[in-house]
Order: structure tokens, then C-alpha cells, then sequence
């Protein structure tokens, strides 16, 4: 049994209203993952055997708007990071939280079980040189080398081994000039697929959405989410039966493009195969780490 967990950023479970993207056209994969209902507050928790759908908290008993670089670490460590420095901060890991994803991360736990880890997302090589030499890392890339798992780059692109954040390899071509082809959401849903037959625990993160939600842009939502929502609609519907698909967000932001801001919206907590029963008593993102090596720690 492997696991998938796909990282989403920014997206909350919001209220019905004109600046809420899920209201304004559907998304079947989204609206798949609640179970045919409307992607928002309004949803009812879902805890079949092998579907679990529920609003969890991003706030985690601290004051403030989460952010990213905090609520990243507490999704990738199940440590509850902005209460360890006594507030919200991003979207960089903290000082005070780094330890979290290069000593107690979810990659090193599920290491320690004799698990095998990747992060599918690769990098163009302006983004290796502008980290290395200012030394400043994301979160995911922080955990990643941290416990010795490497980056993807060009070359893994090239030989359809890892994926594009924003999954088309679109932007890499348009704006980067890095000749690979454009691909469809589909297609990096079977890259991801493939790939789960490798690998215990396989992450891919997609962080469009934050960026919509900060623009306040209704078109550039509504495209990113389409992207993401065809890839999600492909994997929810081609996953090989022994596969464990969880998914979940650090904060609430696109589902109220009426602010530009971050919201203390609970956020999405979706897992759908043989291990979805180990996230039925989630409250948090806090538990998600939990519940992923609960996962894979019963895989054979």
C-alpha cells in the first residue's frame, strides 16, 4: 500500500458567495472529493472505510491568519509549529520551526519505518542556483533534502519521472524556454500513478492557488483550479485499489477572493483508498502526518 498526498495551497472550505470560485462553475473533482457535495463549510463530514472527507482546523490554537511556512511544517511534521514560536509566520520556514522538517519530518518518520519517499515536484536550474546561494528553502524542499531525498530537476522532467508544479509544463516552456512538452492534467496524473508503484509515500504540491487567492483574480482561479481539478478527477478515478490518495491544504485563501489575505477557514482533509480510515478522527492538520505513517505502517 502506497500513499499520495497531494499538498494543495491555500485553498479553505469557504460560504456561498459571489467571490467564492466553488460557486461559480463545478468542479467534479473537487465536488467528488466531498462526495458529490458542494466543495465548501456547508459540506457534510464524510467517514466511509474508504473516503474521508472533513473540514479540519488551520489554526491550531494561536492567534492570527495561518501561514504557510508554519502550517507547512505542522502538515509535514504533525508538530504544531506556530505555537512553538507563538505565532503565524511564512511563507519561508521559521527559524525557530526548521527543525521540524529537518529533524522530525514526515519523510524521516516514514524513513525510519524502512520506507521509501519522494516529492515529485522538480525545479529548473534558476531555482537551484537562486536557494543555494541565498540559502533560502521552501518547506517541502527543506524536508526533502533534509532527509537526503533528492530534488527533482530538468532532467526528470525530460524523462517523465516527476512533474511540473503547475503540472502542464506549460510555464516551463512559455516562460522559462526549457523545450519539454506541454502535457495535459491527465497525463501528470498517470506520471503520478505510475510512479506510486516505486515509492511508499509519494508527495506532489501545488501552490497556484495561494497565488490565485492573493491576486483576488476570478480568471486566473478559475483556471489554476481547473488544472488541478482535472488531475485530481483522473487520479480519484484511475487510483489501483491498494493506493491511498490523501489530500489537504496549510490555509484557507482562493475560496474568498474578496479579501487578499489568508482566512481562518477550516480546510480540506480528503483520503480515499485502504487507508482512509486512519484519518477518520482528524480535527487538525496537525494529525495528518499521523495519520499518513498509520498508513504506510501497515503497508506490506
Amino acid at each position: 500500500m502506497s500513499v499520495v498526498f497531494l499538498f494543495i495551497d491555500g485553498v479553505g472550505l469557504g460560504n456561498q458567495h459571489d467571490t467564492n470560485p466553488f460557486f461559480q462553475q463545478t468542479y467534479r473533482g473537487f465536488s467528488a472529493m466531498a462526495g458529490d457535495q458542494s466543495f465548501s463549510v456547508n459540506a457534510d463530514e464524510l467517514k466511509d472505510q474508504e473516503h474521508i472527507f472533513k473540514a479540519v482546523d488551520a489554526t491550531l490554537d494561536v492567534e492570527g491568519l495561518p501561514q504557510s511556512g508554519t502550517g507547512q511544517a505542522t502538515l509535514f511534521s504533525g508538530e504544531n509549529a506556530p505555537k512553538e514560536i507563538g505565532k503565524h509566520f511564512g511563507p519561508f520556514p521559521h527559524s525557530g520551526t526548521k527543525h521540524l522538517l529537518e529533524e522530525e519530518s514526515l519523510f524521516l518518520k516514514a524513513q525510519s519505518l524502512g520506507k521509501q519517499c519522494r516529492f515529485m515536484n522538480a525545479y529548473p536550474d534558476i531555482f537551484f542556483q537562486k536557494a543555494q546561494k541565498r540559502n533560502r528553502w521552501t518547506c517541502t524542499t527543506l524536508m526533502t533534502k533534509s532527509a537526503g531525498v533528492e530534488l527533482n530537476t530538468t532532467e526528470d522532467v525530460e524523462k517523465e519521472r516527476a512533474l511540473t508544479a503547475e503540472l502542464t509544463q506549460q510555464a516551463w516552456r512559455e516562460h522559462l524556454n526549457i523545450d519539454v512538452p506541454q502535457i495535459t492534467p491527465e497525463t501528470a496524473a498517470d506520471r503520478l500513478l505510475e510512479q506510486s508503484a516505486n515509492w511508499d509515500l509519494l508527495l506532489h504540491e501545488y501552490y497556484l492557488t495561494d497565488k490565485a487567492g492573493h491576486s483576488q483574480e476570478a480568471e486566473k482561479a478559475a483556471r489554476y483550479l481547473n488544472v488541478y481539478d482535472r488531475f485530481l478527477w483522473h487520479l480519484i478515478n484511475q487510483k489501483p485499489k491498494e493506493v491511498t490518495i490523501v489530500l489537504c491544504s496549510d490555509h484557507g485563501n482562493i475560496e474568498d477572493l474578496s479579501v487578499k489575505t489568508h482566512t481562518l477557514n477550516r480546510v480540506p482533509l480528503f483520503a480515499y483508498g485502504p487507508g482512509a480510515s486512519h484519518f477518520s478522527q482528524a480535527q487538525s492538520i496537525l494529525d495528518v502526518t499521523p495519520g499518513i505513517l498509520q498508513t504506510i505502517r501497515n503497508s506490506k
